[in-house]
């Protein structure tokens, strides 16, 4: 009977050890396994990069304390969940859930849990019940809340300020970003604009297709959701605005680099160096559930005026003075 409450008591012991503990008893190698896009998007691309630098300011230097191992979750469902598996299978210490919810519910559901630094974008962790509140995240998660719900609010008010007269609006979205097209057809409506929803679906997309549908529906404005397989496409997309003539709002500057008229977004690289301040502190002993969660509080305005004198439309004086960067 004594020899079962031991070993009891060891198992327990075990199950409880921290991420901190785990890296010391591999030779103090710590292991970050990242969910998300791969590394070569332009979007997560850099951002990775950042998390890497700011982890090695922090005291974990890859290749000597540190290793990085990523998955892909934007290859389809089935693909992400094994994503994640294969980096619990590989006894990472914490995983960072990066992108939309399909990405969380990898880490969620991965086993054994591993402790989750989250960058939610495109949907609401609170609302969808995987953190309790900002301060109090509770369970095994906690991160940053990218706030893009309201950014595809703010996007369409954006577009009603530089195009008044416009009042026929398209948005281009797909199952990564429903909860965005939900909030922001609401405010369309609130704008007293008329909303031509197209929601993309069987990826591959055919962007040509669905633009000449936008054609034929004479919609004036275009708003891009966010979506891992929209990225990939940014140069495609922004070359199809310019083609049809369509002012378009983008959710993240990379679209305007590379030939979209505006955008609003988030200024992602601070989020990425908070990543890294989070898996940091939960290596060295910390539980998530004991770390608030933060919420996105930088944003920008990028315009392409270039690209305004290729679609023939002049930009108002408030736009030019509110935007952060100006590209000629």
């Amino acid at each position: 009977m004594r020899r079962r409450e031991f070993l009891g008591s060891l198992a327990s012991a075990l199950v409880a050890v921290p991420p901190a503990a785990r890296a010391q008893q591999r030779d103090k190698i710590a292991r970050v396994g990242v969910l998300g896009t791969s590394r070569e998007n332009a979007v997560s691309g850099p951002g990775y990069a950042i998390l890497i630098a700011e982890l090695r300011k922090l005291g974990f230097n890859d290749g000597q304390n540190l290793q990085v191992e990523f998955g892909r979750t934007d290859e389809g469902t089935t693909s992400a969940f094994a994503a994640a598996n294969e980096l619990v299978a590989w006894r990472a210490d914490v995983l960072i859930a990066n992108g939309p919810e399909i990405t969380l519910q990898a880490a969620v559901a991965a086993r054994p849990p591993v402790p989750i630094v989250m960058l939610a974008n495109n949907f609401d962790p609170f609302a969808r019940g995987y953190v309790k509140s900002l301060a109090d995240p509770g369970g095994n998660i906690t991160g940053i809340f990218y706030r893009q719900l309201e950014l595809a609010e703010k996007q369409l008010e954006l577009l009603v300020e530089a195009f008044p007269e416009r009042k026929r609006v398209a948005t281009l979205w797909d199952i990564q970003s429903a909860e965005q097209a939900s909030r922001g057809e609401v405010r369309a409506r609130s704008l007293g604009l008329v909303l031509r929803s197209l929601k993309l679906e069987n990826p591959p997309y055919d962007f040509g297709a669905a633009f000449q549908i936008l054609a034929h529906d004479e919609v004036q404005m275009l708003q891009v959701l966010s979506s891992p397989l929209f990225t990939q496409h940014s140069g495609q997309i922004a070359e199809l605005a310019i083609r049809y003539r369509l002012p378009t709002m983008f959710i993240f500057k990379h679209y305007v680099e590379v030939g979209g008229l505006m955008s609003y977004s988030v200024d992602t690289a601070p989020m990425w160096r908070h990543a890294a301040s989070y898996v940091a502190k939960i290596l060295r002993g910390a539980r998530p559930a004991d770390l608030p969660i933060e919420q996105a509080a930088n944003y920008a305005t990028t315009v392409n005026l270039k690209t305004a004198r290729a679609i023939g439309v002049t930009l108002p004086t408030s736009i030019l003075l509110r935007a952060d960067e100006v590209i000629e």
